[in-house]
């Protein structure tokens, strides 16, 4: 039923305008889906015709939701600069001399937010030059796009530029997912995975399970598509959608804009959830149109039916959320699952001893900085304006992207937002990610602050543990801004004016895109160059940020006995807990360095401190890498024992490589979050979970551990852990994984890496 005559005879349209050498191939994927859709006989949801559009071989391979592993082929890759270190150094030592896919490095980490975005900028540029100058040529080097500093935070570039209907993309961060706002399935990954795509090998993912998310009626008032996943991620909780994709669907989907759809997807990497996608509608095409991309609108028009469910496809899952009566939400605090409605969260914050003084308000992330949040955010700062009010709490604005921040100070948007008292940040993650040098309160003083992030976990803005981060919408964390307090709801509460006139604030309002285009601003992009045989990737032996990577040691073919456990987690343990960012971020591609970080943010079951572990070698306490690397130097292998969906949160596979490189050899937790779990085998570390979540009991820090069964280790089969206690009584526990052959592979070559040049 489609025109393909007419179609096949016109030019390939590329797949981006930096890539004019590259093509759309809707035509393989639309051929992938037919030999798939014969196989399984039966209609397939959007998830599952993206995905299985890419497989490697749609004939044969086998293909059962949750169980099965999938062979891909994604279309390209993206990395920011604090994984694109890590990810560049593997592509560097695996002796390949350019990348088989599209791919791109974006400088948004790094960037430390201070005073304002022209100084910090030029600090950061300072300050990370060595790093810069290793992506840049790195990049040049390996035929991979460079976008510099200052030009956007990864996901709106990518939104902006590379995503469209039915591509799969893979990025080496874990909000990636953004992008299924353009009805893409974009996929956050280790840089290890990421290595794997740009060297031209099939990419593994668990076959997903799919849920649907059923959208009807219509979004309206100061209900916003925030509040699409603040309220998914109260219903399926941190771990509630891991393994799965999210797929939105229904009526009322065409009421929400294209970067509202973005901001859906991307706050579902908060749920576990491995990508979340809307189906291709017109607010997508005019999106690509605004943005440059008509011509490869015009082609998902012609492919439309691949873009969408088929009708009576079946979900795994089902939930349903109706928009006109969904009401305003607010998250946290210490976890993004903790959903509530704005008119309750003054009594609720007051019951649980929350401070309710917002000291800080802050708008942005790559969660939320389209036009439209700017927008949205300005006229209700401009109703303020009017009446002479500014903001009570401090207000902090950052641009998704250049073009973002172009476009908003010639609408006039960033002068009204600075007005109310808003300092405007740079084009980069800034204080989302820790990034953030923060004066206003002393560490360890309780305070609360509300964002339009999407994480909120304990100290990661700004390092201090005792922060009440609550996660929101621009809209409702402009209007607490301006209240200066959590006790406020701005559809029954008023403001009072410097005159003494109450006032309540008019629902925001805001245009989706410009009236007139996007401003582009200042050109950040580096094209990989055609003759690359003079550039020279410099790493220097002295450097403290930067170090080349030695390979990991061979699994010596025997089991693994009387290891030490370096520590008993108890409770949270996300990748900010292993590898903690803010302040860390500059080692990120120096590996020893960056080790000083591992697990210091831990709570030990054994006194509740962190940071705090006994060395069973000497009696002592010490800080953990330094008790990991007493074992290591001391010959003595160790393990990790912890709780529930441990690794959630960023896709940084530092909280990997970390503690392979300081000794590790396996990590026993009651569940793990997909990437994380991934990004330890792909070093060769054994992530291994208690077929009784209860033996997690049974361990006691002094305990030693021998883990057998590794001779016949065999995808299915569940390994064994001899426990030795303390006072000489042993115990022994089953342990479940999910290696597949491939992966066991990996754990014998000692890394993926390892066994990439074994097949070489």
């Amino acid at each position: 039923h489609f025109p393909w005559c007419t179609f096949s005879a016109k030019a390939k349209v590329a797949m981006s305008r930096f890539e004019p050498g590259s093509s759309i191939n809707y035509e393989k994927m639309h051929e992938n889906i037919n030999i798939v859709r014969r196989r399984l006989n039966r209609p397939l949801t959007l998830s599952e015709k993206i995905v299985y559009g890419h497989l490697d071989d749609p004939a044969g391979q086998e293909i059962d939701r949750g169980r099965t592993y999938l062979r891909l082929r994604p279309d390209r890759v993206a990395m920011q600069d604090a994984t694109a270190q890590m990810a560049m150094l593997q592509f560097i030592s695996s002796g390949l001399p350019k990348v088989a896919v599209p791919s791109t490095i974006h400088c948004d980490h790094l960037i430390e937010a201070q005073i304002g975005g022209v100084q910090d900028l030029q600090k950061a540029k300072e300050v990370n030059q060595e790093v810069y100058n290793f992506l840049a040529t790195a990049a040049a080097k390996y035929g991979v796009g460079f976008w510099k500093p200052g030009s956007g935070i990864i996901h709106q570039i990518i939104l902006e530029n590379y995503a469209y209907p039915g591509v799969m993309l893979i990025g080496t961060d874990s909000h990636t997912p953004n992008g299924g706002g353009l009805g893409a399935i974009c996929i956050g990954v280790g840089g290890a995975d990421a290595v794997d795509v740009m060297a031209g090998i099939p990419w593994e993912l668990k076959c997903p399970k799919v849920i649907g998310v059923r959208l009807t009626g219509t979004l309206s008032g100061w209900t916003s598509p925030k509040d699409v996943i603040l309220k998914v991620a109260g219903i399926l909780t941190v771990k509630g959608g891991t393994g799965a994709i999210v797929e939105y669907h229904g009526p009322g989907v065409d009421s929400i804009s294209c970067t509202g759809m973005a901001t859906i997807c991307n706050m579902g990497a908060e749920i576990g959830a491995t990508t979340s996608v809307f189906p291709y509608n017109h607010r997508m095409r005019t999106y690509m149109e605004k943005t440059g991309r008509g011509e490869i609108a015009s082609v998902a028009d012609q492919f439309k039916d691949d873009l969408v469910p088929d009708k009576d496809c079946e979900y795994d899952q089902v939930i349903e959320i109706n928009l006109s009566e969904l009401k305003p939400h607010i998250n946290g605090p210490f976890t993004p699952d903790l959903a509530h409605p704005v008119s309750e969260i003054g009594a609720i914050a007051k019951k649980s001893g929350w401070p309710l003084e917002v000291k800080v308000g802050l708008i942005g992330s790559c969660t939320n900085s389209s036009y439209e949040d700017m927008g949205r955010a300005a006229s209700l700062a401009k109703q303020a304006l009017d009446k002479g009010l500014k903001c009570k709490a401090q207000f902090t604005v950052t641009p998704g992207s250049e073009q973002i921040r172009a476009t908003i100070e010639r609408d006039g948007y960033a002068k009204i937002l600075s007005d109310v008292g808003g300092i405007v940040l740079a084009n980069a993650c800034g204080p989302c990610i820790g990034q953030w040098d923060r004066r206003d309160v002393k560490k360890g003083e309780k305070n609360t602050i509300v964002t339009s992030f999407n994480r909120n976990f304990t100290a990661r803005n700004d390092a201090n543990p005792a922060t009440h981060a609550f996660v929101t919408s621009p809209e409702i964390v402009t209007a607490l801004a301006l209240a200066g307090t959590l006790n406020f709801n701005p559809e029954t509460d008023y403001l009072t004016a410097p005159n003494g006139e109450k006032f309540k604030l008019e629902p925001p309002t805001g245009e989706e895109l410009p009236s007139r285009d996007f401003d582009p601003g200042q050109d950040t992009y580096q094209h990989p160059p055609a003759e690359n045989s003079a550039v020279k990737v410099d790493v220097s032996p002295s450097s403290n940020r930067l170090q080349l990577l030695e390979p990991f040691d061979k699994w010596h073919g025997k089991d693994l006995e009387d290891m030490r456990i370096l520590i008993k987690v108890k409770g949270k343990c996300t990748t900010d807990h292993i590898s903690a960012a803010g302040p860390w971020l500059k080692f990120r591609g120096h590996l020893d360095n960056i080790s000083n970080n591992l697990l210091i943010g831990a709570v030990n079951i054994e006194n509740d401190a962190v940071n705090k572990v006994k060395n069973q070698l000497t009696g002592e306490y010490g800080g953990v890498p330094d008790v990991a690397r007493h074992y290591k130097a001391s010959g003595v292998n160790w393990v990790v024992v912890g709780d529930e969906n441990y690794g959630e949160g960023s896709s940084r596979e530092h909280a990997a490589l970390e503690p392979r490189h300081l000794g590790g050899r396996a990590i026993i937790v009651k569940s793990f979050a997909r990437i994380h779990e991934t990004n330890l085998k792909k070093q060769g570390l054994l992530p291994l979970t208690f077929a009784n979540p209860n033996d997690y009991d049974k361990i006691r820090p002094d305990d030693k551990i021998s883990i057998t069964g590794l001779k016949s280790f065999a995808p299915g089969k569940p390994l064994t852990a001899m426990i030795k206690h303390s006072d000489g009584s042993q115990e022994s526990i089953s342990l479940n994984h999910t290696f597949n052959e491939t992966q066991i592979e990996w754990f014998k070559a000692g890394s993926a890496l390892n066994r990439m040049k074994e097949l070489q």
